[in-house]
């Protein structure tokens, strides 16, 4: 029988995470280091590991639990970026919600992120640098001031880039026809808002995306449960932080509305081509993990 190592001990203490989070990690997180160790082994750049999953999938966690395995277990220096962190700016999403659709107010889809900060950010760690890497307050609804950012004291062998949309893809257009529920029926009844999200797919998110050297999915079961692990979320944030951007129920069923098109989509084909995808229960167990060579 494995014995759980003092630093796993320790993060589990720091981040308060729930009982059988332990079995969890050395059962699956602490595997997946190992493979990433062994991915890391073919590369002459700092590996890219991109992290997809939905709204409370447990990114964050995922990433915070590897990072510590990589440099506890395999000596590997790793950076966390997560794509909530590079959005666009609240005025500059009020200039895109004037310019283009009243939605891009709302932090989320493909166009509300700043992917030249991400792709600058990424290929600067790739070429061993240390830039500060960005910190969006989601109290506030705002990118940080620069002097809150990250600041790495070494080069990096491991990028963990994480995000609800990393990695994904566009639709074809015919898709895009028939609203998916009734955000976009009501406000987008003319599809001008996610015909441009999609679009951005096919733009600037590929250059950035195709920075991934190998992609995670954290596949949840069904969207009912990324409402409700939302929901999960944001009591959290209520109870930590103070802010004038925190939601109340109503608010973030119509907030995981603006995600619901393209999470649906991810769950129909990312499976396919992800390396790994590990497939969670309703109640944030792991049901499956699938490891593919592609």
């Amino acid at each position: 029988m494995l014995h759980t190592p003092p630093w796993l001990h320790s993060l589990i203490e720091k981040e308060a995470l729930p009982n059988g989070f332990e079995s969890l990690a050395m059962d699956y997180c602490l595997p997946l280091a190992d493979a990433i160790q062994s991915w890391a082994q073919s590369s002459h750049t700092p590996l890219v590991i991109g992290i997809n999953g939905a709204q409370g999938t447990g990114k964050s966690t995922m990433s915070k639990v590897l990072a510590f395995a990589l440099k506890h277990k395999h000596s590997l220096k790793t950076a966390i970026i997560s794509i909530d962190d590079i959005y666009l700016t609240r005025a500059e999403r009020t200039q895109l919600a004037t310019e283009i659709h009243p939605l891009f107010q709302t932090r989320g889809v493909p166009g509300t992120h700043d992917t030249e900060l991400g792709i600058q950010l990424i290929q600067q760690l790739k070429d061993g640098k240390t830039p500060p890497i960005p910190v969006f307050n989601k109290a506030t609804d705002d990118r940080a001031e620069k002097d809150q950012w990250i600041t790495l004291d070494q080069p990096v062998d491991i990028i963990l880039f994480e995000g609800w949309c990393v990695g994904a893809i566009a639709q074809s257009d015919d898709l895009l026809e028939t609203p998916c529920n009734q955000l976009e029926a009501d406000e987008d009844s003319g599809a001008t808002w996610r015909t441009f999200a999609n679009q951005q797919l096919q733009g600037s998110y590929t250059e950035l995306f195709q920075l991934i050297d190998k992609l995670v999915m954290l596949k949840a079961p069904d969207f009912e449960c990324v409402y409700q692990w939302r929901k999960t979320q944001e009591e959290k944030l209520r109870n930590n932080t103070q802010g004038d951007a925190i939601m109340n129920e109503q608010q973030i069923a119509r907030f995981i509305m603006h995600y619901e098109r393209l999470t649906r989509w991810m769950f129909e084909e990312m499976p396919q081509r992800a390396n790994c995808t590990i497939t969670l229960s309703p109640d944030h167990s792991i049901a499956q993990v699938d490891y593919q060579n592609n």
